[in-house]
């Protein structure tokens, strides 16, 4: 079997076509053809049914292009890992940040990652939750730090926890209600959603239920934490944000926390990658980086988080 073959697969696969397939592949059709005559042979079972409007994967050739294109990622991974540790070529990482993550971990474990690797260029997205999973997903970023909500993992996906994030209701200092201890006395309030419905931005998962009211409707939606600053303090709104959050940007802002005291949900913050292949050397490091922060900077860090991925040695240039 070679990699040419597993190529073809994937193309098939993709583009439903033996025509399209050979031109994505830079071969003629008859050449395309014997190639997957060969690895039916090989494999002792069709790979691909034609129909009038083109082919189709057969069950033996699903399931061999899910296994193909594994190992051609990890074998892109291998060819990466190997130019930027022997041949010393520029490596590219992108890494999606929560706000909770990129306020407490981002500043020291991308300057420890600096200071231990060279050669390397780093793209910071900003990435939520649902957000973070897809590019995952997609292969657009190498890895996500960020909380993902129970039951959102998938077997795609390998979830290491990092600290848990406590979560807190603000609003500006001159709000009517700032002085409110239980939930009850905030459902006629006005709510802001911040980011996806189910995140731990959303006030319908503050427990509305134990609190023996409904919970509040929501009057604003806002994907962006600057904007959130912005509205919350020129107006009477209602938030549930991250306590690191609160402590950095919104004290400046005259944001306060409200002291309720019922009993508010505590955010996992983990670092998300893919579950097919494994990091490389480059984001492997990086990785580790924010292990270490986690584990020196934030008070709430896991225990289960403290091995981390092994070791790799540093490379300086």
């Amino acid at each position: 079997m070679r990699l040419q073959q597993l190529k073809l697969i994937l193309a098939i696969a993709e583009h439903g076509s033996l025509r399209a397939s050979a031109q994505v592949l830079h071969v003629t059709q008859p050449a395309l053809t014997k190639s997957l005559r060969q690895l039916e042979d090989e494999i002792g079972a069709p790979l691909v049914i034609r129909t009038p409007h083109g082919v189709r994967l057969a069950p033996a050739g699903e399931i061999l292009a899910a296994r193909a294109g594994t190992a051609l990622r990890e074998l892109e991974q291998a060819r990466a890992d190997i130019d930027w540790q022997v041949r010393h070529e520029r490596a590219r990482l992108a890494v999606g940040l929560s706000p909770v993550a990129g306020i407490l971990l981002a500043p020291g474990a991308v300057a420890r990652f600096c200071a231990r690797v060279s050669g390397v260029r780093l793209r910071i997205v900003d990435a939520v939750f649902p957000r973070a999973q897809a590019l995952i997903r997609s292969g657009e970023i190498d890895l996500a730090i960020g909380p993902l909500p129970a039951g959102e993992q998938g077997s795609d996906l390998v979830a290491q926890p990092l600290f848990e994030s406590a979560n807190v209701v603000v609003a500006r200092a001159s709000h009517p209600r700032v002085a409110a201890r239980h939930l009850a006395e905030l459902a006629a309030a006005r709510w802001v959603l911040v980011g996806p419905l189910g995140g731990p931005g959303d006030p319908a998962g503050l427990g509305w239920g134990a609190a023996g009211v409904k919970p509040p409707e929501v009057r604003l939606e806002c994907e962006s934490f600057s904007t959130l600053l912005a509205m919350m303090s020129s107006d009477d709104l209602l938030a549930t944000v991250p306590r690191g959050f609160l402590e950095r940007y919104g004290r400046p802002m005259s944001l306060v926390e409200l002291p309720v005291q019922d009993e508010l949900p505590v955010t996992t913050v983990q670092a998300i990658r893919r579950a097919d292949s494994p990091l490389g050397g480059p984001s492997r490091l990086l990785l580790q980086s924010f292990v270490h922060e986690a584990r020196f900077v934030v008070k709430d860090a896991l225990p289960e988080a403290a091995p981390g991925p092994p070791a790799l040695p540093d490379r300086r240039n």
